[in-house]
């Protein structure tokens, strides 16, 4: 077997997309953690690496599947390394299959729930974009299963490694359910025309743009609902939504002013808050775990 070249290896590892889920696999899983209220070890490194191999996987099958609709729109087909003929699908799908190993023993690593969980997220991740079945294409529950796959579930592999019993850690869960919808729908509007044209019947296509908008900014009310709710019940530190709150006024002061997490234009106002959020969202999430080393570190001197 020939060595992979170091282009051909950049290729396969652009597959991944790990720009664009890094930010929000690697907290989401932390705060799972971090909610179990159990001391942490290895097992956090273990199941923030495997679910980040989990989204890469649903990120790899989405380009190896929609390599021909992606070659449709140039920006888009600039991004798809297999569209861009820099790989062959056949090698796309002979390094998702080693990125599924690696979830697979890293999630068992973590216990049998967090391999359960984890599981389902790469059945999940596969089934999405899998042209077979491609769950994106079903109204409903292509929202539902990209708000589970890309939200809930990542969470919960990190709660589930420490502690099996969620309690009023739900809420937290559904409200990051509800913004990974909200992601979808975002997408959707944003790439309403060029998945019509490509003949996709998502909820975006069945419900028209109105209502989708409509969708879209409930479930950011939700969502924020849901975690004033968990701060009511404890489930956060008051702090938590202190800094949170201050970081995005800040970092809104100081945004670009029409782009949105993609670099693209905002398909709405919406898309303008998504990446001050997401930065305060990951120093807060940074700052909680240092307050947890620190804390630690302290009461084993």
């Amino acid at each position: 077997m020939q060595p992979v070249q170091p282009n051909r290896l950049s290729s396969l590892i652009r597959l991944t997309r790990w720009r664009e889920h890094l930010p929000f696999t690697v907290p989401l899983t932390a705060v799972g953690a971090l909610l179990a209220h159990r001391p942490l070890d290895w097992r956090l490194l273990a199941v923030i690496a495997a679910n980040c191999l989990a989204v890469s996987y649903a990120f790899m099958i989405n380009d190896i599947e929609d390599a021909l609709d992606d070659a449709l729109e140039p920006e888009r087909a600039a991004r798809n390394a297999i569209t861009c003929g820099e790989i062959s699908p056949r090698a796309g799908w002979a390094f998702s299959t080693l990125i599924v190993a690696g979830a697979v023993l890293l999630f068992a690593l973590c216990g049998a729930w967090t391999l359960g969980i984890g599981g389902t997220t790469l059945l999940l991740s596969h089934t999405y974009s899998w042209r077979r079945v491609r769950l994106k294409a079903w109204p409903v529950v292509d929202v539902i299963s990209h708000g589970l796959m890309l939200g809930g579930l990542l969470i919960l592999a990190g709660h589930f490694a420490y502690n099996p019993v969620p309690g009023w850690g739900w809420l937290p869960v559904f409200s990051i359910i509800l913004f990974s919808v909200y992601g979808q729908l975002y997408n959707q509007i944003r790439d309403y025309e060029m998945d019509k044209a490509a003949g996709l019947k998502n909820t975006a296509i069945l419900v028209g743009l109105r209502i989708t908008r409509f969708l879209v900014w409930g479930c950011v009310a939700t969502g924020v609902l849901l975690l004033i709710v968990s701060l009511v019940f404890g489930v956060f530190p008051w702090w938590f939504a202190v800094l949170l709150v201050t970081l995005f006024g800040v970092v809104m002061v100081f945004r670009r002013q029409d782009k949105d997490m993609r670099d693209g234009a905002a398909a709405d106002a919406s898309g303008l808050i998504q990446v001050p959020f997401l930065v305060a969202a990951n120093t807060t999430v940074a700052v909680w775990l240092g307050q947890y080393a620190y804390l630690l570190v302290g009461a084993q001197l």
